[in-house]
């Protein structure tokens, strides 16, 4: 970089009228008189102006600013026409060719008329004087900027200390208004609009409004950045670190792209067709996100929030299959008998084929352990061609595992209804609540009473989730609740079900059950085929009747796994020849000694010793009644784990043979010197409930009159003090467990003979059933013998030596 010298100037009086001066055309830039600024020069003809400063008569030049900047060779018109004369004190030369020059304005000059364009431009100038004023208002114009300025430097730091002592130096007001508008921070237009403006007040104010614009600019700035240090405080260093990895990870190529990830979330808004009040909370929400901090506990909450809404379905479903024969095919397939059930999804399928918007069905399936409830749930699914979710109640004791928590709480999220729908993602699944009878409940409140909304047919089309909060149609969807007992499940809740019971199997439904599905899955799991082994009908109905007994087929399945893993060992060893299970020679080889054994002919070999029928969460159960006289006082005693209803019974049973005594052969002081003792076996097993009455009266009277109890004969039913014998429940079962155990009489109340129809034909057709509605029918049909009555003369004759000693 060189420097160029310049001649001395000739004085500023010298530039008058109709003088001829160079002219430099600045871009994006204006001089007023006085100041003293830089300039780049670079075009041809401004470099060539500059090259010839020295032949010039003095360094003064014209400045004159171009209107459009993009302009390279700007004539008259291209130029405002008032601008200032300039002394060049210093012209640099950079090793490019450009140069860079440092003018001092001197006045202001009009462009009168161009006299030469080249090398560079020439023009006619004429000086334009300022007005000499000296006036009041003048003065307060002065002042006025004066002290705007001084406010406007304290709150630029950037500017040096001087300035205000520059600005308070400065007396003229026409020279102070030049001085501050030279340093403004205004358009170009708006300083050339303040060279033309001659009149000094004029100009004056119009540099008043611009500083004052600026003085209000600079304070505005000001408020904001207190504000964002208030903001920041104590974030100020989250938020410093928070961006520098931000840029970090910019730098890695490792950016998240949250905003793009938002501008995601607003087009699945878009997509997703959502309820009129889904999409206002989500739109809302993802507002809240624009304006949150990535890293901010509430951003994640908000984010899981949203995504939760738009993971929902809200209007997608699966079709049903509607073709009646084809759904009957696949529920037949996957279970054998259950044909209350099978009827009630079809009748459902039926009605939805005639009438598209009907609401899905609310069932429980009621049943002992292992008949297939939930398997029959996925098969009603897959009948259906819906999804299917399955969850379990068992053990739960807080209502916000129904309904969710409140997004309130740290790890807040939605019940498991919500969490289900999300999974299946259809509005329409099968929904399997399982074990509903075994909710608990504590002081976090009651989960059966936030099922009553989700199983009400009436309610469930606006089910409200705790951390949704959103109105949730769960109309469509097909729930089947499964449960061993109806009495734990809460009588509002069990009103809002249609219960389907399920029994227990008979013998030979087992034995379909397992030759159709069990055995055939336990050989594909245990990797062997029906080449490596046969186990027939034989072996399958001695396992049912010496290895298992139960209402279910948990432990048939298990017996069989037993025997295939028995054969699996041998052909693991390398013995591939083919194996026949076919009677208890073989079975005991795999299982070992049976484990049940008819024991009903050798309980009833005595007297005071009855069978009864009894109905648990697991199916029906046989019950021995032994009854046994002792030396006492005539006192009851009772054993085996009774309930109130059952002691009731024994008590009601006693007092009858008692008021009847003569009738039965038996003395009437029977209990003046004795004590009775009945018991039932199984001890550790409670039982209740008044239908043992009818046993426990039979059990007395064998007991005291020394007749046998026939011991294939069980029965059932309800007392009373008159000799009546009243209905009970659970026939089906109760019929169903004196079958597996052999029995082959069958006594009920006369009240529950049409509960046989729902008995299978083939345990009807085996059985013989004598329904009674009078004690008396129950021991002609119990007793192996009538016992005889004492002669009335017998009986009587007590009692009138009674009265004679009176």
């Amino acid at each position: 970089m060189t420097e160029k010298k310049i001649p001395p100037a000739r004085p500023e009086e010298e530039v008058t009228f109709g003088d001829e001066l160079p002219v430099l055309p600045i871009r994006n830039a204006v001089l007023f008189p006085g100041a003293v600024a830089p300039f780049d020069v670079g075009r041809e003809k401004s470099v060539a102006l500059v090259e010839d400063v020295d032949n010039l008569p003095g360094p003064v030049i014209a400045i004159f600013a171009q209107r459009d900047p993009q302009t390279d060779d700007p004539g008259y018109e291209d130029l405002y026409h008032v601008g200032c004369a300039a002394r060049v004190l210093k012209a640099l030369k950079h090793s490019s060719g450009n140069y860079s020059l440092i003018l001092q304005g001197l006045t202001r000059i009009r462009l009168e008329s161009v006299t030469q364009t080249a090398p560079y431009m020439r023009a006619r100038i004429r000086k334009l004087d300022e007005p000499h004023t000296e006036d009041v208002e003048a003065e307060a114009l002065a002042m006025s900027l004066r002290d705007i300025a001084k406010q406007v430097i304290q709150l630029m730091p950037e500017l040096p200390r001087e300035a205000g002592s520059l600005i308070d130096s400065i007396q003229a007001p026409g020279a102070l208004a030049d001085l501050v508008a030279a340093n403004l921070d205004a358009p170009v237009e708006e300083k050339a609009q303040l060279v033309e403006t001659i009149d000094v007040k004029e100009r004056v104010r119009k540099v008043l409004r611009l500083l004052t614009r600026q003085l209000e600019i600079l304070k505005m700035r000001e408020r904001i950045n207190s504000q964002i240090k208030e903001e920041m405080g104590k974030n100020q260093r989250e938020y410093v670190l928070r961006q520098q990895l931000k840029a970090i990870k910019e730098e890695l190529g490792e950016d998240d792209g949250d905003q793009g990830d938002l501008d995601g979330l607003e087009e699945r808004i878009a997509k997703t067709n959502l309820p009129q009040e889904a999409e206002t909370v989500a739109k809302k929400q993802l507002k809240r996100l624009r304006t949150m901090q990535v890293g901010s506990a509430e951003y994640t909450v908000v984010r899981t929030y949203l995504d939760w809404i738009l993971d929902l379905p809200w209007t997608h479903s699966t079709p049903d299959n509607l073709e009646i024969a084809k759904v009957r095919e696949v529920l037949d397939e996957d279970h054998y008998g259950l044909e209350k059930v099978k009827k009630r999804i079809l009748e459902y399928l039926a009605v939805r084929k005639l009438k598209q918007d009907k609401k899905g069905p609310i069932l429980c399936l009621l049943g002992p352990p292992g008949v297939g409830k939930t398997s029959l749930g996925r098969s009603i699914a897959r009948s259906l061609g819906r999804k299917f979710h399955r969850i379990s109640l068992g053990g739960v004791h807080d209502e916000a595992a129904i309904r969710g928590h409140r997004r309130t709480y740290v790890g807040a999220l939605p019940g498991q209804i919500i969490q289900g729908m999300k999974k299946s993602g259809t509005v329409n699944p099968v929904f399997m609540m399982d074990e509903i009878d075994k909710i608990g409940h504590d002081f976090r409140g009651d989960p059966s009473a936030a099922l009553l909304e989700v199983l009400d047919p009436e309610q469930n089309n606006t089910f409200a989730d705790h951390y949704l909060e959103i109105p949730y149609d769960l109309s469509n969807v097909m729930f089947i609740a499964t449960a061993n007992v109806a009495d734990p499940i809460p009588p509002p809740l069990r009103d809002r079900m249609e219960i389907l019971e399920i029994p227990g199997y008979t013998r030979r439904e087992k034995l379909a059950i397992a030759r159709r599905h069990l055995l055939p899955k336990q050989l594909s799991e245990h990797g062997l085929t029906e080449q490596n082994l046969e186990v027939t009908d034989q072996a399958l109905e001695l396992i049912i009747d010496h290895y298992t007994r139960e209402a279910g087929v948990r432990s048939l399945e298990r017996q069989v796994a037993a025997v295939i893993r028995g054969v699996a060992v041998k052909v693991a060893e390398g013995d591939d020849k083919a194996r026949r299970v076919d009677n208890e020679d073989d079975l005991h080889e795999f299982l070992g000694a049976p484990k049940y054994t008819s024991e009903v002919a050798e309980r009833t070999a005595e007297t005071g010793v009855a069978t009864g029928l009894a109905w648990t969460s697991v199916g029906g159960e046989i019950l021995f009644i032994e009854a046994t006289r002792m030396y006492g006082t005539g006192k009851l005693q009772l054993t085996g784990q009774l309930g109130d209803v059952m002691k009731e019974s024994a008590q009601a049973a006693l007092s009858f043979v008692r008021t009847n005594a003569e009738r039965y052969g038996i003395p009437k002081d029977f209990l003046e010197k004795s004590d009775l003792h009945i018991h039932i076996p199984a001890g550790a097993m409670p039982k209740d409930g008044p239908s043992a009455g009818v046993t426990m009266f039979t059990a007395l009277v064998s007991l005291l009159t020394g007749v046998k109890v026939r011991h294939d004969v069980a029965m059932t039913g309800e007392i009373t003090l008159r000799g009546r014998v009243l209905p009970i429940g659970g026939v089906k079962e109760k019929v169903l467990a004196a079958h597996r155990a052999g029995i082959k009489r069958i006594l009920l109340p006369e009240r529950n003979r049409p509960d046989l129809e729902e008995v299978p034909k083939e345990v009807v057709d085996e059985l013989q059933f004598f329904f009674v509605s009078r004690m008396e029918q129950v021991l002609e049909a119990a007793l192996e013998s009538m016992p005889q009555a004492i002669p009335a003369e017998e009986a009587s004759a007590e009692p009138k030596a009674e009265v004679a000693r009176n």
